[in-house]
């Protein structure tokens, strides 16, 4: 009786002992579930405390007008222009679609502040808006390393530039680049669901900016701080070291060539791809040092980056019509019938 008594007693104790445990499991998952706050609302601080920041905005509507009308023409002129179906264009027909994309990610919103006095963003709204942001500029920087890899072989390699680089090769590349570069945004976006806003949700920049709202985490955000340094490395650090170590070679190969005349053509080939990388880089470069160095108030940060990310849209598609013969040779041949159009019907 008394072993059974025991047997009984130890059964008990034992199921006890389990039920408390898993309990406690519930429990700390709960809390654990519990513990991630998401505020309904994100307040965008934007520029602030500035007297006459009405004409900076105006001004951000001039770009953006620029920016949409211009590489609307860009994007017109290749796709209906069979000449220009070329890999080449291909990537400039690329970078005018992610220009325009960034633009609309994020202009629209400041302007939204200007016009209707609005600084609120829902957290769904922000997250959407941190995402399309740095798509589309990841996009833009790594357009430009596949524009400096075509100007590479059609330099360096040259006999065999049609085999290497053609539309199939080109479409398949950016292919590949919108869905890699989609799934480390989508993961670098996915990082912010998992922090807890518990003390602020004002974040300090013009748009719901990585860096500004993981650092408003009141839980471990060592993830975010990982991920923020990967996507700085990953499209700006080595896209602009490939782009330097394409063009080191490109010069190398300029110096086989033993007349000035031809070295001073297959240069000019590289012109406009020259200028679209040092306006895109050299403003986020800046901006990035002058952050490291000096102390920047938010309002400068603000000014800096968004000149950063807006200007380079605005001027990509002017120096690809003014540098390019033949996108220059279409819209005069354009203009001419046009023009002769119009005398016709005046005569009549």
């Amino acid at each position: 009786f008394c072993l059974c008594l025991c047997d009984n007693f130890y059964f008990q104790l034992v199921q006890n002992t389990k039920l408390k445990a898993a309990m406690n499991s519930v429990n700390a998952s709960f809390s654990q579930n519990i513990s991630i706050v998401h505020p309904q609302y994100f307040f965008i601080i934007g520029l602030t405390g500035i007297s006459h920041s009405n004409y900076y905005y105006i001004f951000l509507f001039i770009i953006y007008f620029i920016t949409v009308v211009g590489n609307s023409i860009v994007l017109l002129i290749i796709a209906l222009h069979r000449s220009l179906h070329s890999p080449k264009y291909i990537g400039v027909f690329n970078l005018a679609l992610a220009d325009i994309g960034e633009t609309n990610a994020l202009i629209p919103n400041m302007m939204k502040n200007f016009l209707f006095d609005s600084q609120y963003i829902t957290f769904n709204a922000c997250l959407a808006n941190m995402f399309f942001v740095f798509l589309f500029s990841s996009l833009q920087s790594v357009t430009l390393v596949v524009l400096a890899y075509d100007r590479f072989i059609a330099i360096c390699l040259p006999l065999r530039y049609h085999a290497i680089v053609n539309n199939t090769s080109m479409v398949l590349v950016f292919s590949a680049i919108w869905v890699f570069n989609s799934s480390v945004v989508a993961f670098l976006v996915a990082s912010i669901s998992r922090l807890s806003f518990c003390e602020s949700n004002v974040i300090q920049s013009y748009f719901c900016d990585h860096g500004p709202m993981f650092r408003l985490a009141c839980n471990d955000n060592s993830i975010n701080k990982i991920m923020a340094f990967l996507i700085s490395a990953l499209y700006i650090v080595v896209p602009l070291v490939i782009i330097i170590l394409s063009y080191l070679g490109i010069f190398l190969a300029l110096i086989k060539i033993t007349t000035w005349q031809g070295r001073l053509k297959a240069l000019k080939t590289c012109v406009s791809h020259l200028l679209l990388v040092g306006i895109y880089f050299l403003p986020i470069c800046c901006s990035y040092i002058a952050a490291l160095l000096v102390s920047l108030t938010p309002n400068a940060r603000v000014i800096s980056t968004s000149l950063a990310y807006a200007v380079p849209p605005m001027l990509n598609p002017i120096i690809y019509v003014l540098n390019t013969a033949e996108i220059k040779d279409i819209i005069r041949k354009v203009v001419k019938n046009r023009s002769a159009a119009i005398r016709e019907n005046i005569s009549k």
